[in-house]
């Protein structure tokens, strides 16, 4: 075998009491795939893979806890001495050949081989026909591995059209692999990709939205974008994007809403959001198409209800690519309510808690992440101008905690209860008066002291009571003045 180099990764001691165990009963035993390649780049490998020329029947022996449950040879090694899930659970597959995919996923057909160079030349992208030979040291490059990690480049295993047709969903492994990496992939696989991209069409949704989610989960989605629109993957994943090419806005915008769009994506991902608000920045002005009408004098254009559109082209991409129905749902909120403001110095309270209460309040910041994604892909400075501040401060007011009575760890309910008061003015002087109390030391806050407390209070004359009421009431609106003035402060809006 050639092509072999001397080096040292770094590995787990759990991964390699494994290769130790196959290799201590006379069998080759070698990392491969993924992993490999992650080491030499230098990052954290998501899971270690074993490849070996034991079988099935050999490899279970060896271990006190196994599953083996598929056609294809894989043994799944439990390795209890680890709660880390990337060591708990090591894949260890025998040397094998393949032949024919008529499902454009699986080999009709596998054998197993004593040959490690079968099992690498059935393997998608040279970056992951790897292999290394922990106790000799050894890096097994059969097909230009290292060379194409130095070049930072994406290439097959052998021809791009035979491993395309293989398995379809490779051609977007390869863009996915691109921006994860931070490499490019060569001309044959983008030629390849460009020749065969409609094959994606077979390939189950759960499949492609797994790795379409990759690509917009990565440190370059908007470069996923236009790889995926130059071949013509996007086109049977999410045409509705592509519809924007081209279609200029005008006005605030200095790109058209395809370009607008990615950048936007890029900045949320530059911003490490998390993956809704990504999926929702991707999808938030897909609705522009179909609303776009002309401005006055035609300088500008408007997009009135674009996001109510929006919203039914969202519903309908997140049930195409069967995502989860919880964050199907926080999405199409989200896209729905992007718009949520317009003239900071019209806007009220009432509407703020409208849109929170539209969203979830756990979700209004990502709402409001997006609507600072939403400027950044217009071309605008990235400094959050005034508009964007005032919007903050308003959520941050309509969010705190509120100094009224429906702070208190108790209600007039409670009240007429302990006191055996009935409904009337009363009961309101007694919650009042506990709230001068609470405002001025917030640890009296607990049932069991304003029970008591509401007992004693309910013993006052009238006049008496009315005036700690009164005193709960001016100290509410002082310590409500005081509050929003720090908000304002912190957001600079007045």
């Amino acid at each position: 075998m050639t092509d072999t180099i001397k080096i040292k990764l770094n590995v787990p001691r759990e991964i390699l009491e494994i290769t130790e165990a196959l290799q201590n009963k006379g069998f080759l035993a070698y990392l491969v795939g993924g992993c490999v390649r992650d080491s030499l780049i230098g990052r954290e490998p998501k899971d270690w893979d074993i490849t070996t020329n034991a079988t099935p029947e050999q490899i279970i022996p060896l271990f006190a806890k196994t599953v083996y449950e598929n056609k294809f040879g894989t043994v799944t090694v439990i390795n209890e001495k680890t709660e880390d899930n990337k060591l708990k659970n090591v894949e260890v597959t025998p040397f094998r050949t393949e032949a024919n995919y008529s499902d454009r996923r699986h080999p009709d057909e596998i054998k197993f081989s004593d040959k490690l160079e079968d099992d690498l030349s059935r393997r998608d992208f040279t970056i992951n026909a790897l292999a290394y030979n922990p106790e000799a040291g050894e890096l097994i490059d059969l097909y230009g591995g290292i060379r194409d990690i130095k070049d930072k480049v994406i290439g097959t295993v052998g021809e791009a059209d035979k491993r395309f047709t293989e398995d379809a969903l490779r051609m977007l492994r390869a863009i996915r692999f691109a921006c994860e990496l931070r490499f490019m992939c060569n001309k044959e696989v983008l030629d390849s990709i460009s020749r065969n991209n409609a094959l994606i069409k077979e390939i189950s949704a759960e499949r492609i939205r797994d790795e379409f989610v990759k690509i917009i989960d990565s440190p370059e989605p908007m470069n996923g974008l236009i790889l995926a629109h130059q071949t013509g993957l996007l086109n049977h994943i999410l045409p509705e994007l592509e519809k924007g090419i081209g279609m200029e806005q005008k006005g605030e915008h200095v790109y058209d809403i395809w370009e607008h769009t990615v950048r936007a994506l890029q900045h949320a991902a530059d911003r490490g959001y998390p993956l809704h608000v990504k999926l929702a920045t991707l999808l938030h002005d897909l609705g522009k198409v179909k609303t776009r009408r002309p401005g006055l004098k035609g300088k500008e254009f408007t997009f009135y209800g674009h996001e109510v559109v929006g919203e039914r082209i969202a519903i309908d991409f997140m049930a195409r690519l069967k995502f989860p129905n919880k964050l199907a749902d926080l999405v199409v909120k989200m896209v729905r309510n992007h718009m949520f403001f317009a003239d900071p110095d019209k806007i009220t309270l009432s509407a703020v808690r409208r849109v929170i209460v539209n969203v979830g309040p756990e979700n209004i910041w990502d709402l409001m992440n997006l609507r600072i994604c939403d400027r950044i892909g217009m071309g605008r400075p990235k400094e959050e101008p005034y508009r964007l501040r005032k919007y903050e401060s308003m959520i941050e007011e309509a969010l705190r905690a509120p100094t009224s009575v429906g702070m208190l760890k108790i209600d007039g309910k409670q009240i007429m209860t302990v006191t055996h008061e009935t409904p009337g003015p009363k009961v309101g002087h007694i919650l009042n008066a506990l709230l001068e109390e609470a405002l001025n030391n917030p640890d009296i806050n607990t049932v069991e002291y304003l029970e008591k407390r509401a007992i004693e209070l309910a013993k006052l004359d009238e006049k008496a009571l009315k005036e700690l009421a009164d005193k709960g009431k001016s100290k509410k609106e002082e310590v409500e003045k005081g509050e929003i003035k720090k908000i304002r402060t912190k957001y600079r809006v007045k």
